[in-house]
């Protein structure tokens, strides 16, 4: 018999500095602009994983506050929760993951990031969440 296929869970930080710039990684594997985040662990606090996740790809350590949204990766299955953070210390700088971790306007963003990411950018900015939200990797469907 086949296991039938389970979902994977994510997080990603939206963190914004006091000038209004988001938090951005250009990812070491693919070359994409995104919010730094990763997979959850098995037994962590969602609030626990955002903390970790931003702080082992940019080396910046946040304070996660309320939920941005829940978006669905449907053809890998993988389901992300975008928490809004603030920052507590700390610059950004490279790591494993991301090749450059820096700060960017939401213009560059807009730019930089695919529609499936950038969207959680734009989400944070609005007061009219948590949304829900799917997309095929890199738009939303």
């Amino acid at each position: 018999m086949t296991e039938a296929p389970r979902h994977s869970v994510s997080v990603t930080g939206v963190v914004f500095n006091d000038d209004g710039q988001v938090l951005a990684i250009e990812r070491d594997d693919d070359g994409r602009w995104v919010p730094p985040g990763g997979v959850l662990e098995l037994h962590e606090d969602p609030r626990d994983g955002v903390v970790r996740e931003v702080f082992e790809e940019t080396g910046v350590k946040v304070r996660p506050g309320r939920l941005v949204g829940i978006y669905k990766n449907m053809p890998l299955g993988v389901v992300s929760m975008a928490i809004a953070c603030t920052v507590e210390s700390g610059e950004p700088q490279p790591s494993d993951e991301a090749k450059v971790a820096r700060w960017i306007s939401v213009d560059e963003a807009r730019q930089r990031m695919p529609e499936a990411r950038l969207v959680r950018v734009l989400d944070a900015l609005r007061d009219d969440g948590p949304f829900i939200r799917c997309h095929d990797g890199t738009n939303l469907v």
